[in-house]
């Protein structure tokens, strides 16, 4: 268990920053709050003592919320249904309170709380812990006074409001103890051979790597201590693993988040020092060699004619450059994959196909193949699926570049997977899409949102949000004709770092006539550490200053065998709108 955080000062804040998701899926930073002082108060659904806490903490919010002082329930119970949480904030009454989620009870071990009811009471001007401990004297396990005699909590806002020392910094808490998952021994016994590097091994390491993406390589314990502190900063914010999906919404085959028991584990390990112990360091185990292509030998490479040349600075157009098809005759896809010649230059790279007749999608590209950037991964498309290109249909890349102070070139290419013939399902790159945007100044959420119809009964396979530096988060609804509504993909937190794609663990069939509804907000204020400059009018453009809002998805039409077509007529028709 990690060491309860001191009350000590200085410029380095002495809580760690953290990012949990309320009972609506909306994300919450703890350096990002705003006011004099954040109020934590954990809890767990039944919990006696902390459910007879909600009046008093109802109470203290209408006493101090004019004043700066912010209260977030965070629930660390790590079963809890976001149901039950939800019914029992509705009982309570807790529902005006942001109501947070620490399902891997990182938050809770970081700040050493053992027991509910807990409040830890946080100075925003610095992050130092003002309070922590009981909010009264009233209540403890299996009793309770007629009324307080202490109002611990109150009367340490009330000093810290007023610039006075906090007289009683520290209470002895009376909630239910939390029971936190146990994986592996105790922290004392706990071994870096036996226990940490084989999380890290599966988990990391194979970007954290030589020639990885990852910043810096796990190549050793004296390198992962090193970072140690950063590994619990990115854990509790949860900016690593990169993948932000809401975890109570929708189900995924390509999602990379930690269990709980090992965040725990990790977690545990840093708070005792990150030691070494005894055993092989098997991180210094030689790697096998990065593959040249994950999905394995492709059956074509299309590359760009010619090496581009990237100039040291200024704003580029993006390129459109013809690159030869691997066959003139049709040919179906059953994946595809890209790779960047240059990732210090390449922002991203799309493959286009045209020919006559062809549907776009308002680019005057033609059709959208595939797409990369960032974090981007191989498509492969499931037995009876895949992506037709028409005999004769011309090929393109458009290619965006971005400067980095010094000279560079670059020759994509892009990887081919054929199926032996025409598929029953024929997979399309669509999108939920508006142009229409105008984000004011300051704006902290801007929202908009764009609806797509499915004409033809259809499957779903994968969803892919796109915005840029000021894109905050995106969702994906699903409203069915009979009325009904499912939220398949929820982005609390977009991170324009990372252009993921989210594949749906069961494709997900849909009757026609159902709309895929694309809902999110855009971040113009200052607030907003990635925005290039919070006092511009935002539209629509293809530069990264400006903004998109487009919901890709990939779906294939059902085949018409009903209607007498074949499954090659029926491909690339198109038909939403």
């Amino acid at each position: 268990m990690l060491i309860p955080l001191g009350l000590v000062s200085g410029a380095e804040p002495a809580v760690p920053n953290f990012s949990l998701l309320d009972l609506e899926g909306r994300n919450h930073e703890l350096y990002r709050a705003e006011g004099r002082a954040v109020v934590l108060f954990f809890t767990g659904v039944g919990c006696p003592v902390a459910r007879k806490s909600a009046a008093k903490l109802i109470q203290l919010r209408q006493q101090f919320h004019d004043q700066g002082v912010h209260f977030w329930i965070v629930n660390t119970y790590s079963d809890d249904s976001i149901q039950d949480a939800a019914r029992e904030a509705e009982e309570l009454k807790l529902t005006g309170f942001p109501y947070l989620r620490d399902p891997r009870q990182g938050v809770a071990l970081a700040f050493g709380v053992q027991r509910t009811a807990e409040v830890v009471v946080l100075e925003t001007r610095n992050w130092n812990v003002a309070y922590r401990g009981a909010l009264d004297d009233q209540l403890s396990e299996g009793a309770e006074r007629p009324e307080p005699k202490t109002k611990f909590l109150e009367n340490a806002l009330n000093e810290l409001l007023a610039a006075r020392p906090v007289t009683v910094q520290q209470t002895l808490t009376r909630g239910c103890r939390i029971t936190f998952a146990q994986s592996g021994p105790a922290p004392s016994a706990m071994t870096y051979s036996a226990l940490v590097a084989p999380i890290l091994r599966q988990n990391c390491v194979e970007c954290h790597r030589e020639g990885g993406i990852g910043p810096w390589a796990m190549d050793s314990h004296g390198r992962v201590r090193n970072y140690s502190r950063m590994i619990e900063e990115v854990l509790l914010t949860r900016r690593m693993p990169p993948y932000d999906a809401d975890p109570d919404q929708g189900r995924f085959s390509n999602a990379h988040r930690l269990s709980r028991e090992d965040t725990q584990s990790l977690l545990r390990w840093i708070g005792a020092g990150a030691p070494r112990g005894d055993g092989p360091d098997p991180l210094s185990t030689p790697l096998t060699p990065i593959a040249e292509w994950p999905l394995g030998k492709p059956d074509a490479v299309i590359r760009l004619p010619e090496p581009q040349q990237i100039p040291a600075t200024g704003v580029l157009d993006y390129r459109h450059i013809a690159v030869p098809s691997p066959r003139a005759e049709e040919f179906w896809l059953a994946g595809i994959d890209v790779r960047p010649g240059n990732r210090k230059v390449v922002h991203h790279a799309i493959l286009y196909a045209t020919w006559p007749g062809c549907p776009d999608d308002g680019s005057g590209n033609g059709v959208h193949v595939f797409g990369w950037a960032p974090g981007a991964l191989p498509a492969r498309y499931p037995d009876g699926v895949g992506k037709r290109i028409p005999a004769g249909a011309k090929l393109q890349l458009e290619m965006h570049y971005t400067t980095c102070g010094s000279e560079q070139s670059d020759q994509t290419e892009v990887a081919l997977y054929f199926r032996p013939g025409p598929q029953l399902r024929s997979a399309e790159t669509r999108q939920v899409a508006t142009d229409d945007l105008n984000i004011s100044p300051g704006a902290a959420e801007a929202r908009h949102e764009a609806t797509y119809t499915f004409r033809e009964p259809a499957t779903l396979y994968s969803l892919s949000p796109h915005m840029h530096f000021r894109g905050k988060w995106m969702k994906y609804e699903l409203l069915l004709p009979d009325g009904g509504r499912e939220t398949l993909l929820n982005v609390p937190r977009y991170d324009f770092k990372w252009q993921l794609s989210y594949r749906l663990a069961e494709p997900r069939h849909v009757p026609a006539g159902s709309r895929l509804r694309v809902t999110g907000a855009f971040d113009n204020s200052a607030d907003n550490p990635a925005n290039p400059d919070p006092t511009r009018q935002v539209k629509f453009g293809l530069q990264s200053w400006d903004e998109m809002f487009i919901g890709f998805f990939d779906a294939a039409d059902d085949p018409k065998e009903t209607s007498g077509k074949t499954p090659q007529d029926a491909a690339g028709t198109g038909t939403g709108s």
